[in-house]
């Protein structure tokens, strides 16, 4: 993932793909979100359980401990490396869904410029991808996506891609007592496959973050 983000349905919408059965607490609005050029450090819509139930916030995107002052907080963690490697220890067990609309990344076609792609499910509904993140009320608040190798065709756009799962799988995963190993087993092996996304051209208009009009994702003509 080369760190864009499109989330534009409102969050309702999210919701109910998700098909949460019990209340939850909305901490994001009821207005759709309209945003088609998300960038890293800005706050994101997620989905979650605490103590309390469900619930969806708006939380920075990009995530680091704070021993590691050193560097950018990341954005992403690699399904190989993330329930075991010592950097996401610490939110390992703090497990959300990001929906999202679909994302962008950026290919070297020979031109001037690196091609932008946006990438989304082939049948329209919204990308569930699993997350870990600190959900502490704080400034040191964030979360990571989390990715695994690129199949198929999606190869020649990037070589990663987040983990996407299916509506069940996704409640699953943001079960409060599911244990650590299930949940690594989970994202690991039952991300959705590469035939479930299509990908396209589009303009490069997305490059610039103050981008944000619907016509980022339009087909390039």
């Amino acid at each position: 993932m080369c760190g864009r983000l499109s989330q534009y349905r409102g969050i309702h919408d999210f919701v109910e793909t998700l098909s949460l059965p019990e209340a939850w607490r909305n901490n994001v609005g009821d207005q759709p979100l309209g945003r088609y050029n998300i960038a890293p450090t800005t706050p994101v819509a997620v989905l979650r359980t605490d103590d309390t139930g469900p619930r969806a916030d708006l939380v920075r995107w990009g995530w680091r401990p704070h021993w590691a002052n050193d560097r950018a907080a990341p954005i992403n963690a690699r399904v190989e490396k993330v329930a075991h490697g010592p950097f996401f220890r610490a939110i390992w067990p703090y497990r959300a869904i990001t929906p999202i609309d679909g994302w962008y990344e950026w290919v070297d076609e020979g031109g001037p410029k690196k091609q932008p792609y946006y990438i989304r499910r082939q049948d329209g509904g919204p990308a569930l991808c699993a997350s870990i993140g600190q959900f502490t009320g704080t400034e040191h608040d964030g979360f990571v996506i989390i990715t695994a190798d690129a199949q198929g065709g999606m190869v020649d756009v990037h070589d990663r891609r987040p983990v996407v799962l299916s509506p069940e799988l996704a409640y699953e995963w943001i079960a409060v007592a599911m244990p650590s190993e299930h949940a690594e087993q989970l994202v690991l092996n039952l991300g959705e496959p590469a035939e479930a996304f299509e990908w396209y051209r589009v303009d490069i208009a997305v490059g610039n973050v103050r981008n944000q009009g619907a016509e980022l994702i339009n087909p390039l003509r």
